[in-house]
């Protein structure tokens, strides 16, 4: 895709500020203490444990925050200091500035959440291999179903992380909790179904198809994509 590198590392360089970094690592440490507490208690369950600490913190709060924060800012920043007409300008399709905003996201806000999670996992589960991998998968194919929605959202409307964290608290957080019809609608519920399937372990609302738990995740992202490929189609940035 052409133009598409060049515009990934300018957006990249721009998200990945120092304060923001600082911030979201403390926040992934907060999964490693919490894993730590939880393996030295030496719960009877201990993979169920760490897949619970998991699902209501991990994938719950930490990734979401960590992808709403990064994707949001990738090009809503720009819009915001009116910065994004130079990337406008450039002879690229709109397609490709939506792609490389939504990879660059995704790329910084990964490891973040990955790190950390499956560190925590190890620590509360004593190390069981189902657990680690499935905290691991389920964080990163949620993060990225998150960087296409929220990389679209931060273009679209202002303050686009209060709108986020509203979405997560009153969507993700409420009403996608009621049963297993709203459920599907939930980014959170691919992540928990692949956690409980790689764990083997039991999680409310935790019933999708493993395959269709990493598939629709990513055409979630692909959606987000298409989204901020139209917005910039519509948009007038001078």
């Amino acid at each position: 895709m052409h133009g598409l590198g060049p515009i990934y590392r300018v957006v990249l360089s721009a998200i990945a500020t120092k304060a923001r970094l600082a911030l979201l690592v403390a926040l992934g440490a907060i999964a490693v203490l919490l894993g730590l507490a939880i393996g030295s208690s030496e719960p009877l369950d201990r993979v169920q444990s760490a897949a619970d600490m998991v699902n209501g913190y991990g994938l719950s709060v930490l990734v979401p925050v960590v992808s709403l924060v990064f994707a949001s800012a990738a090009l809503g920043d720009m819009t915001e200091d009116n910065t994004l007409v130079y990337l406008w300008l450039r002879p690229v399709p709109r397609e490709t500035i939506a792609t490389a905003a939504t990879l660059a996201a995704a790329t910084v806000s990964l490891p973040v959440v990955t790190l950390p999670l499956g560190l925590a996992a190890a620590l509360a589960s004593g190390g069981d291999g189902g657990a680690v991998v499935g905290t691991v998968v389920a964080a990163a194919v949620c993060c990225l179903a998150y960087s296409g929605l929220f990389t679209a959202l931060g273009l679209r409307v202002k303050r686009a992380l209060a709108w986020g964290i509203t979405y997560m608290l009153i969507w993700e957080g409420f009403v996608a909790r009621a049963g297993t019809g709203s459920a599907r609608l939930s980014v959170q519920a691919y992540g928990r179904s692949i956690l409980a399937e790689a764990a083997d372990v039991e999680l409310r609302l935790a019933s999708i198809d493993p395959i269709a738990a990493v598939v629709v995740p990513v055409l979630v992202a692909m959606v987000g994509i298409a989204l901020t490929t139209r917005f910039l189609h519509r948009r007038d940035v001078a």
